[in-house]
């Protein structure tokens, strides 16, 4: 029976379409997965590692300009409404590339195709690095914002290079990297800027990001080992992905589940900046940004749920998952009297909301595998709206009724999406009974 709840057994389980785990080998999409995977084998350790090192740098770009932009308008000259623009471009360039270009993973060479952004990024980075005027700044973050996206087209395809016993943990050390990326742009884009100016941090991310499109060239497997998943036209591709969202509630509830775990995760890194700069603390852009040297700690629950995920338990992760990230801004709402709840606070939410960040994307995954790419930006689609639904609904708070409000906004999100796994959890075991039942009677 196709069934939606968890399975209690005690050997490797792998997602299906219908639910969050089944048997091993029950899994839709078998087929897909082993003209996917032929010729590959296990991807090794360090393959994994540079996948997570690639995926890291990548996304770090998107980040790096917020310690920054005080100083980038200074030096452009550029009005404080102009200067949150920078922010503002960059995400939208992102959102676009994640419909758009992350969906060529599933038709095209995605070994060139990632050499190809990369090397494109380089040259965006370079824009930034070198610019005099604002609009050469605004264009050049608005175009980073969009190569980016090749963070998400390297996990997809170290997803579907992993066998499906292992994919859970392949998912999660990666998720690893692009977690360690995002909350250590911060951190070393402050330190740059002090040591050389901002315009270092651009500089020397092309620099890397170039020594990695060379690298991946050399590493990734080939097109004949590889080779692309469908043959639609770009167009179709496009329309493909939406119908993918309209036919599957699995993708759907993931989906949703993603859009309020990072509201909840963008509530805080948003606007911790501002209680921290005031009395009592009065911390410096650089003290702040070493916060996410913290926040990298969650980042380990990224690899273990993708282990508990390949043995069959992503529905009771999420469930312990969404409870810590609902408990997490108790801590957090003692921040401006404690800086060890403060600490407490963001290690249970980074790992919380990781835990359940990886648990989505390894059970989408599985539903099409030959839709890989499709199914992970259109799922990141709603990452983004989420992150910037928090950003903005926080900044936006503080300023009218303070950091505890700001708490409670971080906890609703959560306690939501907390209330829908225990809503559709209700209802998958009421659609197995009486499925079950009616297996009976016949």
């Amino acid at each position: 029976m196709s069934g939606n709840c968890e399975t209690a057994t005690g050997h490797t389980e792998a997602p299906t379409r219908g639910g969050d785990a089944a048997p091993h080998g029950a899994g839709v999409g078998a087929g897909a997965e082993a003209g996917a995977g032929a010729g590959v084998g296990a991807l090794s350790r360090g393959i994994v590692l540079l996948f997570a090192v690639a995926c890291g740098a990548a996304v770090a770009n998107v980040y790096f300009s917020q310690p920054l932009l005080v100083t980038m308008g200074h030096d452009l000259g550029m009005s404080p409404a102009l200067v949150g623009s920078v922010v503002t471009l960059t995400h939208v360039g992102y959102g676009l590339g994640l419909f758009f270009l992350v969906p060529l993973g599933d038709v095209a060479d995605r070994r060139r195709l990632i050499v190809a952004q990369l090397l494109l990024l380089v040259g965006a980075l370079t824009l930034i690095a070198t610019a005099r005027t604002a609009a050469v700044l605004l264009a050049g973050m608005a175009a980073t914002g969009l190569l980016a996206v090749v963070t998400q087209t390297l996990l997809t395809f170290a997803a579907s290079l992993a066998p499906a016993a292992g994919r859970g943990r392949v998912v999660g050390l990666v998720t690893s990297g692009v977690v360690s990326g995002i909350l250590l742009a911060r951190t070393v884009s402050g330190v740059l800027a002090d040591l050389a100016g901002w315009r270092s941090v651009y500089l020397t991310s092309a620099s890397l990001t170039t020594l990695l499109a060379l690298v991946l060239y050399r590493v990734l497997p080939r097109r004949g080992d590889a080779p692309p998943t469908t043959a639609l036209r770009y167009g179709q591709l496009l329309r493909s992905t939406v119908t993918l969202f309209a036919r599957e509630r699995l993708l759907r509830l993931r989906a949703l589940f993603g859009l309020l775990i990072f509201a909840s995760f963008s509530t805080l890194w948003s606007s911790v900046a501002l209680p921290l700069s005031e009395a009592p603390y009065f911390f410096s852009h650089s003290a702040i940004g070493a916060l996410g040297l913290i926040g990298v700690a969650g980042a380990l629950a990224a690899s273990a749920a993708g282990r508990l995920n390949d043995r069959g338990l992503s529905q009771r992760t999420t469930g312990i998952a969404l409870a810590l990230l609902a408990a997490s801004w108790l801590p957090l709402a003692f921040t401006r009297s404690s800086l060890w709840a403060l600490f407490l606070g963001v290690i249970l939410l980074d790992l919380a909301v990781q835990a359940v960040h990886v648990t989505n994307q390894t059970l989408i995954y599985a539903l099409h595998p030959e839709a890989g790419s499709r199914i992970i930006g259109g799922y990141m689609v709603f990452y983004s709206i989420g992150s910037a639904t928090g950003a903005i609904a926080a900044t936006s708070l503080y300023t009218v009724a303070g950091w505890g409000a700001v708490c409670g906004l971080g906890a609703g999100f959560s306690c939501l999406g907390l209330a829908v796994w225990a809503f559709t959890r209700d209802s998958r075991r009421s659609t197995a009974s009486s499925a079950a039942a009616d297996a009976a009677r016949v």
